[in-house]
């Protein structure tokens, strides 16, 4: 599975979750009133710290999943951010399709696309056994 399609596939997941992940950070850095009142809706601290807490915790893991170097370091540490989104959407009763199963369509563009373009997490987790 070393076909161009595929790795340019792998690519473009990977290029919409680090451009999505890179958006969603920023705006928490300089935080606006649409993210103070999100944390407030989701039950979370409004301060300004709190915002740009998760803004660095979330452009630092993208940064790390859009390094190939650092890209399987990246994509556990967006997991476990995702795995904190799930929750807290269910903790609310948020709607299921559109809020709470989000994390679960992000990380599936994050881990088909790094698995399409890194051929060391191919080997890990193959999906077909070889041809022996």
């Amino acid at each position: 599975m070393n076909t161009k399609a595929a790795l340019w596939t792998g690519r473009v997941l990977s290029g919409l979750v680090i451009l999505f992940l890179t958006v969603d950070g920023a705006i928490k850095l300089a935080p606006i009133q649409a993210v103070t009142d999100s944390l407030k809706e989701l039950g979370y601290p409004t301060s300004d710290s709190f915002a740009r807490f998760l803004g660095v915790v979330t452009l630092v893991g993208t940064a790390l999943y859009a390094w190939p170097r650092t890209s399987l370091l990246g994509a556990v540490l967006l997991t476990g951010l995702m795995g904190g989104a799930i929750a807290t959407h269910l903790r609310l009763d948020h709607p299921l399709f559109s809020h709470t199963l989000f994390g679960v369509y992000l990380g599936l563009f994050l881990w088909i696309g790094l698995w399409l373009r890194d051929q060391r997490l191919r080997q890990l987790m193959p999906i077909s056994r070889p041809a022996t």
